[in-house]
């Protein structure tokens, strides 16, 4: 009886061990680096990586190239990074994905020009929940998890030994429902910061004397601000409502857009990414046309429920107005009234009279007093794109279709 119990165990334990040994061996460095390219790919990007080497679960990446394809036909030039990449806590599932617990890069200090000398430095690099879906092509519900939060420390970007752009931190989060990494993804909501931006824009009187003259009139020649995101994406109706995206300078301005949409599902994302695979090269006439019909199918699709583009102002329009009353040699009243009184005839030879009542009332209003100005689109119900398509052939009727307004020097709702 104990030897048969012994016998048993020491089975169990055999076949625990070569179970460990094949998840051992399944977890391969070089399959995981091809599979980061081939995911990347559909996203614009041609990935080439140096070695690859395999400790536990974490996998290391000894640089390589990156090449931005707009599209099949227009490649940039590669972009070397010889910079270890580690890849810590790595997973194969079944089908075939892989889950890393974080991604880590080094400290970056290059030069990236010889004339005149550009050094960049890049610090505190982390991405954590990194995500290599399955599937070929790769499913839109996978690309758009590719990775829970990024982030980096201070940026600093310098010309010939001066520092002309600099930021102090970078950072994007994203939260999924019912959980990241999901094939059953229900939505997701996002967020995007980079703050403490700083640019010297002295050293564009270098290359361009007469810009360069211009900033410096305009009181530009050192910008801060910071850029910022907010959107959510629910996936069952594609509603992406893109609650701010927002790039503030201090003393400067403000611009703020937002949108809200439906019917931008991943399946709607999975025949765009189809559309893109299949451009470039010479086309027939029929496959030409059979693009355009699909590219129709998908506007049809997607509704807009509202959208909006506001400018808050810091100075710039004011010392705009004053930069060009000044070279025009009037005084900014008068330079102002000639701007308001020129208005109704650049809209006339539009040929849509609406537009007069539409944008002159509170763009006098704003060029009076330059605070706030904002053009929004509201149609009556969501509108696909392809119906505002056609209603563009009667200009008149899209301002209505739209719910086309403008307004000045209005509090923020």
């Amino acid at each position: 009886m104990r030897t048969t119990k012994t016998a048993r165990l020491l089975l169990l334990s055999g076949v625990a061990t070569v179970a460990l040994m094949g998840q051992a061996m399944a977890l391969d460095a070089q399959a995981f680096v091809d599979r980061i390219a081939e995911v990347y790919k559909p996203l614009g990007y041609d990935f080439t990586f140096g070695a690859a080497t395999l400790d536990g679960d974490t996998i290391t990446v000894d640089g390589g190239t990156v090449t931005i394809v707009s599209s099949p036909d227009a490649k940039l030039e590669p972009m070397v990074f010889d910079t270890e990449v580690t890849f810590s806590g790595v997973v194969e599932n079944a089908d075939g994905s892989y889950i890393a617990d974080s991604v880590s890069i080094p400290d970056i200090d290059t030069d990236f020009a010889a004339d005149p000398a550009g050094h960049l430095n890049l610090s505190d690099i982390l991405a954590e929940g990194f995500y290599l879906p399955a599937g070929d092509p790769v499913p839109a519900i996978g690309l758009i998890q590719l990775f829970k939060s990024f982030s980096t420390g201070p940026l600093s970007v310098t010309r010939d030994g001066e520092e002309v752009f600099s930021f102090e931190s970078m950072a994007s989060q994203s939260t999924f429902n019912p959980a990241f990494a999901s094939t059953e993804l229900s939505d997701l909501s996002s967020t995007f910061l980079i703050s403490g931006i700083s640019a010297d824009l002295t050293s564009v009187a270098e290359d361009d004397p007469g810009a360069g003259a211009t900033i410096e009139a305009l009181g530009l020649t050192n910008v801060t601000g910071e850029i910022y995101m907010e959107m959510s994406w629910a996936m069952a109706d594609g509603h992406v409502d893109l609650t701010a995206f927002t790039l503030d300078f201090d003393d400067v301005g403000a611009i703020d857009i937002t949108a809200d949409l439906t019917g931008f599902t991943p399946a709607v994302l999975d025949q765009i990414y189809a559309m893109q695979a299949s451009m470039g090269g010479e086309q027939t006439e029929e496959q030409a046309q059979a693009q355009m019909m699909q590219g129709m199918a998908l506007m049809q699709g997607v509704n807009i429920v509202s959208a909006s583009i506001r400018y808050d102002d810091a100075s710039l329009a004011g010392k705009l107005l004053d930069f060009f009353a000044a070279q025009s040699g009037a005084d900014r009243a008068t330079f102002v009234e000639g701007l308001k009184s020129m208005l109704p005839m650049m809209l006339a030879q539009s040929g849509i009279p609406a537009l007069n009542d539409l944008v002159v009332p509170p763009v006098s209003a704003f060029l009076d007093d330059p605070q706030s100005i904002e053009v929004k689109v509201a149609p009556p119900s969501p509108t696909s794109l392809l119906v505002l398509m056609a209603a563009a052939a009667n200009p008149a009727g899209l301002i209505t279709a739209l719910g086309l307004a403008v307004e000045a020097n209005q509090p923020v709702e």
